[in-house]
């Protein structure tokens, strides 16, 4: 099916904000359940999915359908970085600690997972020790040891061959000079990084002190991986993953689908937070987005997998429509879309060049390429989302309406020797028609200027490790601009800033999450912030940060997040994750 353009976005975001206002009512429905436990409700209403559980059930059996509208970026727990696949990786990992899968702001507090609790720091805190679970079996009914989880996170330093994924074990780890993951540097010892002094013992030892250490735990790369089992054969591991969790792969074919069947050696004697309802899920990949959307709404499919939300003519379908609009969720998410305005293509090298995109883009284009201010958003002016501890509000590039300032937008040209304009390359993903909607936007807004942008799409999953996150490509291809979205990695100032400010997680080889700012003093403002023990001064630094970023204008907010999520035909205990920003894939089932 052909994909939209803007112009449709434009007439099914006004479908929508008719849709809104014709509909009335209450946003959030059904009855709720009493007691100490999260609220449920069984009656499916719009938003009946947010902060409480619809169609609450213990109830095991069926097949949970899943669609991507691209590629993985990886399976392997090394090598991903989107939200969606560690929130599907909890399927068949486990890490040291997870966060609750429960709706509601408790969904942002750490318990443990593969660790007995939480870490135990040393007065210093600079050393961080976990216990871990005896009895833990994988797949093939081989017990987790310590030494499966220090292999896993060793390997995940390796950028090389594991392009995605943060960096902050690679940035915090006491790690010995040069050490390059087990692949390239096999006969290091990286005891005074990690040690395993028994089989159910693993110690961390940092380089500077971390009172927030348990966020690191949470985080896929802690999932255990048996060197002996295949995870030394570096890449290719990710064709067939050795499974911890309650599912292990029964089949990977890459690029087009892969499934997934109970792992028999699971236990839930070990597992407290794990439901493991359905007995199968399956996983169809590259499938067209708008595709999607109707498969979703005619039952064959259950999730979209990537969960950022139907696309703009899904929405004009749902919303006007009672019956489909009981089985939407619009939640406010922890998650910006924006745009990175690149210094190392000239002419953005001159800041007055990115001061004139900063006035002439019209953000309310931008946002109904989302889905307009319902069910999109709302226009960003910061980094920060409200949502995150430390926003302090603020609009450095203000215009009327926020719809672009062109005499001001042509002042900063004239100022940085461009009065004619310029032309430059905008990427954005393939697979994602809100992103093209967006860039198309930005190509009609600057164009007023003169600043002629030409549209770039790139697969998914290489966006980052091949294309928008690798330098050299973006120099080589002049990228000046890059369509970009971020969520909170865990839900405070560095969980969300860290790995889209700090020069020093930009890699040259690719998978870069940060490909704009490279600001010295925002490096520094980040290592106080880390440092400092007083909340209040902690969460100020934030948006001191957030502020010197965009000072600089090497970023465009677009949006601050909502997407219109859709529960699909007979899902049980579906509700949204405040960590994952969608539907919380470990406590579903299906009738």
């Amino acid at each position: 099916m052909k994909r939209k353009r803007l112009y449709s976005a434009i007439a099914a975001a006004t479908a929508i904000a008719l849709a809104a206002s014709a509909c009335g009512g209450s946003e959030s429905g059904g009855g709720s359940g009493g007691g100490s436990g999260p609220a449920t409700t069984t009656e499916p209403a719009f938003n009946a999915a947010v902060d409480k559980i619809f169609n609450p059930s213990e109830k095991k059996g069926g097949t949970i359908k899943l669609a991507n509208n691209g590629d993985w970026d990886s399976l392997d727990t090394a090598d991903t970085y989107y939200g969606y696949s560690w929130n599907f990786a909890r399927l068949y990992g486990r890490s040291l600690l997870m966060f609750k899968p429960v709706p509601g702001a408790e969904g942002n507090t750490l318990v443990p997972d593969l660790a007995e609790d939480l870490g135990t720091p040393s007065s210093d805190q600079k050393t961080w020790t976990y216990k871990i679970k005896k009895g833990v079996k994988y797949e093939n009914g081989t017990e987790v040891k310590a030494a499966d989880v220090k292999y896993g996170v060793l390997r995940s330093i390796d950028k090389v061959t594991f392009p995605d994924g943060p960096t902050y074990f690679n940035d915090f780890l006491n790690l010995p000079d040069g050490y390059a993951g087990p692949y390239k540097s096999p006969n290091v010892d990286t005891n005074q990084a990690i040690e395993t002094p028994d089989n159910y013992t693993i110690v961390f030892h940092l380089k500077n002190p971390l009172s927030s250490f348990d966020y690191f735990a949470q985080l896929v790369s802690t999932m255990p991986v048996p060197a002996d089992e295949g995870g030394n054969k570096g890449a290719k591991y990710q064709d067939h993953i050795i499974s911890s969790g309650p599912y292990k792969f029964e089949n990977n074919q890459p690029g087009k689908s892969f499934a997934l069947v109970r792992n028999d050696q699971w236990s839930a004697s070990t597992d407290q937070y794990r439901k493991a309802l359905p007995d199968r899920y399956e996983v169809t990949l590259n499938m067209n987005a708008d595709s999607l959307d109707q498969a979703l709404m005619d039952g064959s499919i259950n999730v979209d997998v990537v969960g950022d939300g139907v696309e703009p003519a899904a929405q004009g379908t749902i919303l006007p429509d009672p019956a489909l609009k009981a089985q939407a969720d619009n939640a406010k998410l922890a998650r910006l879309w924006y745009t990175s305005i690149n210094p190392t293509v000239a002419p953005f090298d001159n800041k007055e060049c990115r001061l004139a995109v900063e006035y002439a883009a019209d953000l309310t284009g931008y946002q109904t390429a989302y889905g307009g201010p319902f069910s999109g958003g709302d226009v960003a002016t910061t980094l920060m989302p409200p949502l995150i501890p430390g926003y302090k509000k603020f609009d450095l590039y203000n215009t009327p309406d926020h719809k672009g300032d062109v005499d001001k937008a042509k002042q900063h040209l004239q100022a940085c020797g461009q009065p004619n304009g310029f032309e430059t390359n905008i990427s954005y993903r393939n697979e994602r028609p809100k992103e093209k909607a967006a860039a198309e936007s930005l190509q009609q807004s600057l164009g007023k200027v003169g600043i002629k942008l030409t549209l770039k799409g790139y697969a998914q999953g290489d966006y980052f490790s091949q294309f928008a996150g690798n330098p050299p490509f973006v120099v080589a291809n002049k990228l000046g601009l890059v369509i970009n979205g971020w969520g909170a990695d865990w839900n405070d100032g560095f969980g969300f800033l860290s790995q889209i400010v700090d020069s020093r997680v930009i890699r040259e080889t690719g998978g870069s999450s940060n490909t704009s700012v490279r600001i010295p003093e925002v490096d520094q403002l980040l290592d106080a912030a880390v440092n400092e023990q007083d909340t209040a001064k902690r969460e100020g630094l934030w948006g001191d940060i957030d502020k010197r970023v965009m000072e600089e204008a090497v970023i465009l907010p677009g949006v601050y997040a909502k997407s219109l999520l859709f529960r699909g035909k007979g899902l049980t205990n579906v509700f949204i994750s405040p960590a994952f920003s969608m539907y919380d894939y470990l406590a579903l089932g299906v009738a």
